[in-house]
């Protein structure tokens, strides 16, 4: 099993994180929009388990994700499951149609532009993504997929590279979390 150990930021302006990360030897993507529409479960609260499910839209390509429970109480590692859906808008469309047969129902969708980063950090490569969510703001994520025993040694790395860039204040709530608390 791989684990997705993330640290998430706001950030009042995403020009100054990008030339720092420019500064450690990262290279940004161009900007992206992507579109997650996450889901209700049919029998059990996916809050009350800290638990997500999401179909995310990048352009003509597809994603459905399975997200577990938070494992720890200072970072957002968390068991993450991505399987890539049939290319084309059909391919999303479909997966909607599945989970919707099947009793799950749309519960809120996240729109963000992001831009992505390969960080090199302490013998590692480090994802970074840059945030700019509607209806939330900017952001910063840093993340490692890892195995479970190696959790703690990635959790140091990225809180290193946190420190190193200036980050601080890290949220623990997803982007669903903080749009359902403002009403969104």
């Amino acid at each position: 099993m791989q684990i997705e150990v993330e640290l998430k930021f706001p950030v009042p302006d995403l020009a100054s994180v990008e030339s720092q990360l420019v500064a450690l030897g990262a290279s940004l993507s161009p900007p992206r929009v992507e579109r997650d529409v996450y889901y209700r479960h049919p029998a059990r609260d996916f809050a009350a388990t800290d638990e997500a499910l999401r179909i995310r839209r990048v352009g003509s390509l597809g994603f459905l994700t399975y997200k577990g429970p938070k494992l720890d109480a200072t970072t957002k590692t968390r068991q993450e499951i991505d399987l890539a859906l049939p290319a084309g808008p059909s391919g999303p469309d479909a997966f909607a149609a599945l989970l919707e047969a099947l009793g799950f129902s749309p519960l809120a969708e996240v729109r963000k532009q992001r831009r992505k980063a390969k960080v090199p950090w302490q013998g590692r490569q480090v994802e970074a993504s840059l945030d700019e969510v509607a209806q939330l703001g900017t952001f910063v994520e840093i993340e490692l997929v890892t195995s479970p025993e190696d959790m703690e040694a990635a959790k140091q790395c990225l809180l290193a590279l946190a420190d190193r860039i200036g980050l601080a204040g890290s949220q623990r709530r997803s982007y669903l979390e903080l749009l359902l608390e403002r009403g969104g």
